[in-house]
């Protein structure tokens, strides 16, 4: 003997209910996640300026004897400048120009007017210069 189908699935109200639910975790969650992501750009930046760009900078010097200066820039990381005196360039010390998080490229001086050897440095997220939110290799 067959047995009674009975209707099986969700009713349009239940289904309301869970996506309130839903909406409900999501606004509770989301505030907790906004301004993240700004920190790991920050977070980022530090890093490359510290770290990645700083690192690259030192082999260059090793190599040559001297820093990029100002007009070489940290484009002398990646391809050779052609300079006279630059006869152990051993790069490409980067595979490209380095960018901040911000998709502006990092400024560098050299020498530097903070430090001896060269200034690294972002206009961090507001891309102005001299505000605190500067991400620099000095204090």
């Amino acid at each position: 003997m067959r047995g009674v189908m009975k209707n099986k699935g969700f009713t349009l109200i239940e289904l309301m209910l869970v996506v309130t639910i839903i909406g409900v975790l999501a606004a509770m969650v989301m505030p907790r996640f906004s301004g993240r992501s700004e920190q790991a750009k920050i977070a980022a930046a530090k890093t490359d300026i510290n770290a990645s760009i700083s690192t690259s900078l030192d082999l260059f010097e090793m190599d040559n004897g001297r820093y990029p200066i100002s007009s070489e820039g940290l484009d002398a990381l990646s391809s050779n400048p052609k300079s006279s005196d630059l006869v152990n360039w051993s790069g490409p010390y980067l595979k490209r120009r380095p960018i901040d998080p911000w998709g502006r490229q990092y400024k560098y001086l050299s020498p530097g007017s903070h430090n001896q050897d060269y200034d690294l440095f972002s206009f961090g997220p507001d891309g102005v210069e001299d505000n605190e939110d500067d991400i620099k290799n000095w204090e």
